[in-house]
């Protein structure tokens, strides 16, 4: 099995509370990684139609059976369950009793909020990230690839080519998931939507163009990119606000949570195809932004990242604020560092009058690790959030 970041924050945590829940997309490891690290649980599917069943019509029997706890997986599809919850946790008192996974946030977080706010850690679990499959075989594996087959375990764990893993995919998620979430008639129209999203990679979110090229209303694309959000398909890096003189872009960034999804959308399915693809530098910018989350996810934070961008086109691809400043981070594809991809960040830097600027970052292509005298050039293959001051 590969070691899981999010294994570390996750233990520590089940000594301090009752409840934990993992949340995430489905296929992401969260089942493999509880019932690894808890053996001695029982593991209930509430996929499972018997055990659902069984849940939904007595939940205080159900519960009954389950006096040392258990895993508790897909909770969502029977949210009876979360108060019935509440009240054994109320009374016993002990941490680590259960542990809850899913992979409809939305759902998710309504029962927990609503029953067991206080009461239950909530952490995320994302695909592999770059970091634990280098503690892998996979370590050598090219960047073209790396983008290709993403990060999903199983496709790893069962040398299952992206293109059948992904497919299957697909088709479990929109004829299962998205109908249990939403009553969608037209599955072919959203297929179609879920595929220009993937057009759109490292665009601004142009909501009203993009229901105009599905042939659908703007109520009904914001509808289903809530959706895909919600599924954990699509992330949504939002702009970075300061009071500087120049107007900002407002729109959000889309990008996808796995790059080997939005390949097989793009129909990309090698290295070469990959290597000259028009959107070679949009999948790996999508890439680098989302190994930012999964690290900050994996800490059991979720660190506030942006995009800075004014309305002349001047852009810095990611800033990361903390509580001591900024992080400035420039993103590009190229194999060998270049002079102007500094232009956008120093941009930004004379603006800010150099205030708050702790750290100015340069992810490339390439596979040498620079620290200069005003910045620092870091590869793809190791660059994650404890590289930053």
């Amino acid at each position: 099995m590969i070691q899981r970041e999010i294994r570390h924050k996750m233990l520590e945590l089940a000594g301090k509370f009752p409840v934990i829940t993992l949340t995430g997309p489905r296929q992401s490891g969260k089942t493999t990684l509880l019932r690894h690290l808890y053996p001695e649980k029982k593991y209930i599917s509430l996929e499972d139609l018997d055990n659902r069943q069984y849940a939904k019509e007595d939940p205080r029997a159900f519960l009954s059976e389950l006096k040392d706890g258990a895993i508790l997986d897909e909770v969502q599809r029977v949210p009876e369950l979360f108060s019935w919850l509440q009240g054994i946790t109320d009374r016993e008192g002990k941490a680590g009793m259960f542990f809850l996974s899913g992979s409809q946030n939305f759902l998710l977080m309504e029962g927990i909020s609503q029953s067991l706010a206080g009461r239950a850690a909530i952490l995320k679990l994302l695909p592999l990230s770059n970091q634990e499959l280098n503690g892998t075989s996979f370590k050598g594996q090219e960047l073209e690839e790396r983008i290709i087959y993403g990060g999903y375990p199983r496709i790893y764990d069962k040398e299952i080519l992206p293109s059948d893993f992904y497919s299957s995919y697909l088709q479990t998620y929109v004829e299962r998931d998205i109908r249990l979430m939403k009553n969608i008639q037209d599955l072919s129209l959203f297929n179609r939507f879920i595929k220009l999203c993937a057009g759109r990679v490292g665009q601004l979110l142009n909501l009203s163009a993009l229901a105009n090229d599905c042939g659908i209303s703007q109520t009904t694309a914001q509808a289903w990119l809530s959706l895909l959000q919600t599924s954990y398909i699509v992330y949504l890096l939002q702009p970075h606000y300061v009071n500087f003189t120049k107007r900002l872009t407002k729109m959000p960034k889309l990008y996808f949570y796995d790059t080997g999804l939005a390949c097989h959308l793009l129909n990309i399915d090698n290295s070469n195809q990959i290597r000259t693809h028009y959107m070679r530098g949009s999948l790996f910018e999508n890439m680098v932004i989302i190994e930012l989350l999964k690290h900050s996810l994996n800490s059991g934070k979720e660190l506030p990242l942006y995009y800075w961008r004014d309305k002349t086109g001047n852009e810095v691809d990611c800033l990361i604020e903390t509580s001591s400043g900024i992080h400035l981070i420039e993103i590009k594809s190229s194999l060998t560092f270049n002079s102007d991809f500094l232009k956008n960040i120093t941009y930004y830097d004379k603006l800010n009058n150099g205030k708050f600027v702790l750290d100015k970052i340069i992810v490339y292509a390439g596979t040498e690790a620079q620290n200069r005298q005003n910045f620092r050039l870091l590869s793809w293959q190791d660059f994650n959030l404890e590289k930053l001051h």
